[in-house]
């Protein structure tokens, strides 16, 4: 493996790839596969780069980490490093040990993914007599600022268990495919992956958290009852009786899982309901607002232009348009 200098401040690493491609079983591969990618200005304007992406599998009794790294990366075992970037890590097999400047020293198992963030000390290393697999990427850009301002990751909580799942190992080998071929405007396509693959995260530890079956054996019961009986005038509190549980504790749980209240739900529903009507029926609109029980056609367009932004008659005219 040979190192190259390019323009500016970026560091490609030359590495044979041909041990790497789609037919490729993950035993007869090499033990390690390391990247790190160029961008231009204009990729930087996308909102975010990939800087790195590879995996290494570690078998016990080896040293960690395998290869030589860039000094921006050196990583040194138990003593730790700071980056000037995110990172995903993702652990398949093995155990091992993650800490951060947030966060103790906490055991590591297959299936838990750790978020390093800019400027944050972290160190994290595999058991000796275990070891590990373990697939990464790195990037930095405006989209994950954001999702980071708004808590939707935090380093206070970096290490996430969201499972052992082919769908992630698969995006994980998409990037290291797409860093591979390096065809233009890759950096963009890379973007798209990392985006699809920050959502699979969210979502897996999202669900992961309500690992209860009964809590969302409840929830799913009263969403059904909600679309059932969106053209009857129910409350959310009714719907809590009809399932036979207290309005407190479904309010409560309906909201951690789904980021909304149920009466918030059932809103949204009376809208996807009048959209329907309005573009598939020749219903007037009193009636409509009649079916969906507002008390009039000025209520109903009133609510129907605060979301949409259009008179319930403006939005009926476009869709025949279309």
């Amino acid at each position: 493996m040979s190192k190259n200098n390019l323009s500016g401040n970026n560091l490609y690493w030359n590495i044979d790839f041909k041990s790497f491609n789609s037919d490729t079983k993950m035993d007869n591969r090499s033990r390690d596969l390391l990247y790190y990618l160029t961008y231009s200005p204009s990729d930087e304007k996308w909102g975010t780069i990939l800087t790195t992406v590879g995996y290494q599998f570690i078998p016990n009794g080896s040293p960690y980490p395998l290869s030589k790294h860039p000094d921006d990366y050196s990583f040194v075992k138990q003593k730790g490093r700071i980056l000037n970037e995110y990172q995903f890590v993702y652990i398949t097999k093995g155990k091992g040990y993650f800490e951060s400047s947030h966060v103790k020293l906490q055991e590591v198992k297959p299936g838990d993914l750790f978020l390093l963030f800019p400027g944050e000390w972290h160190n994290y290393y595999p058991d000796a007599e275990i070891g590990w697999d373990e697939y990464w990427v790195g990037f930095k850009g405006r989209y994950f600022e954001q999702l980071q301002a708004e808590h939707f990751f935090s380093c206070k909580m970096p290490l996430l268990h969201i499972g052992v799942s082919n769908s992630m190992i698969g995006l994980y080998e998409d990037l290291i495919r797409t860093a591979n071929n390096e065809k233009s405007g890759h950096q963009v396509m890379l973007a798209g992956i990392l985006q699809h693959l920050t959502s699979t995260i969210y979502y897996k530890h999202k669900n992961q958290t309500f690992g209860d079956s009964y809590i969302i054996e409840v929830l799913d019961k009263a969403r059904k009852l909600m679309k059932e009986q969106i053209e009857e005038q129910i409350s959310a509190e009714m719907i809590a009786g009809q399932i036979g549980v207290g309005y407190s504790w479904f309010r409560r749980m309906f909201k951690n899982y789904t980021g909304i209240s149920p009466a918030q739900y059932q809103i949204q529903l009376r809208l996807i309901r009048a959209k329907e009507l309005l573009a598939r029926t020749s219903l007037a609109i009193s009636d409509i607002a009649y079916q969906l029980h507002f008390e009039n056609a000025g209520q109903f367009a009133t609510f129907f232009r605060k979301r949409e932004g259009v008179t319930p008659t403006a939005y009926r005219n476009r869709q025949k348009s279309e």
